[in-house]
């Protein structure tokens, strides 16, 4: 039995990225630095990560364009224990709200709980962010839900829109300055609907991009859609946000790998020059590729 990835974790604000594997009972990290080559191998089929901790009972085989990499019973077990789902209202944990942009016009509300700190934006890959407020679960949930039908300020952003504008960002000030505008919105509300058991938090914006490894990044050519069989992705990481590693291949350019897409499958390792063999589509502008390199 190989190695399992588990995905790709950010365990600090100053610390690298590291991916997560998984064999049998064993685990263990790799960590990540920008300008390293990586190259791996997808073996056999890909297998239902189980939920909540425990393996899946009947090893089911999950389609490999499936984000969560759950059977649908696995699945239903993961949510029916998740904040974000509303399945838990008396979590006595405290919760903050936060603002998180990750392009231009592309501003999202929601809520963590205090203790995981700003682990939550980095996974999202939020370009910048900035606390709100803290306070009880539900006070955070109506605080959401508040700016979501008095600002029109969404929830949830695809990570596809978010993947399209990280090569061209603007400069610091610009979208510390759409977080900080948005932020001035949301605390004018103040005794319009926000809870009283919130406590806002003053501004203070942070930036993500350094981390990430977006400052200068190179335009983004293609996007893994799903693993196969057999199929390689080779060549050298120059950027990862949230769950996305951004990989420089000799022949394609820069190719976006999102690791949740490698959960579940047995990895081999690979020659790192060997590019991309498996299906991706076209992010760059350049027409879509349906099939393999």
């Amino acid at each position: 039995m190989g190695w399992q990835c588990t995905g790709l974790r950010w365990p600090d604000a100053q610390g690298s990225p590291v991916l997560g594997w998984r064999r049998g009972g064993a685990v263990r990290v790799s960590a990540l630095s920008y300008g390293t080559e990586l190259g791996f191998r997808a073996v056999g089929e890909r297998c239902c990560v189980g939920a909540r901790g425990n393996a899946c009972p009947v090893k089911a085989v999950v389609s490999g364009r499936s984000a969560g990499a759950r059977c649908p019973e696995c699945a239903r077990l993961d949510r029916a224990h998740s904040v974000a789902a509303d399945t838990i209202a008396d979590d006595p944990r405290t919760y903050r709200v936060y603002l998180a942009w990750f392009g231009p016009g592309m501003v999202k509300v929601g809520i963590t709980a205090e203790e995981r700190e700003a682990a939550r934006l980095r996974e999202q890959g939020a370009v910048v962010f900035s606390w709100l407020g803290r306070g009880p679960l539900m006070a955070a949930r109506r605080t959401e839900e508040l700016l979501r039908s008095a600002l029109g300020v969404p929830d949830r952003i695809p990570y596809a829109r978010k993947r399209a504008v990280r090569a061209v960002l603007p400069g610091v000030a610009e979208r510390r300055a759409e977080v900080a505008q948005l932020y001035a919105r949301a605390a004018a509300l103040e005794g319009a609907g926000w809870p009283d058991s919130l406590e806002r938090l003053p501004f203070e914006a942070v930036d993500h991009a350094g981390l990430f490894g977006l400052d200068g990044a190179v335009e983004v050519a293609w996007a893994v859609t799903e693993l196969v069989d057999g199929g390689v992705v080779a060549g050298r990481l120059v950027a990862a946000a949230g769950p996305d590693l951004h990989l420089e291949t000799v022949k394609d350019g820069v190719v976006v790998l999102d690791t949740r897409l490698m959960t579940g499958w047995e990895l081999a390792g690979a020659d790192a020059r060997a590019g991309v063999g498996v299906p991706v589509t076209d992010i760059g502008g350049g027409g879509v590729q349906g099939g393999l390199f």
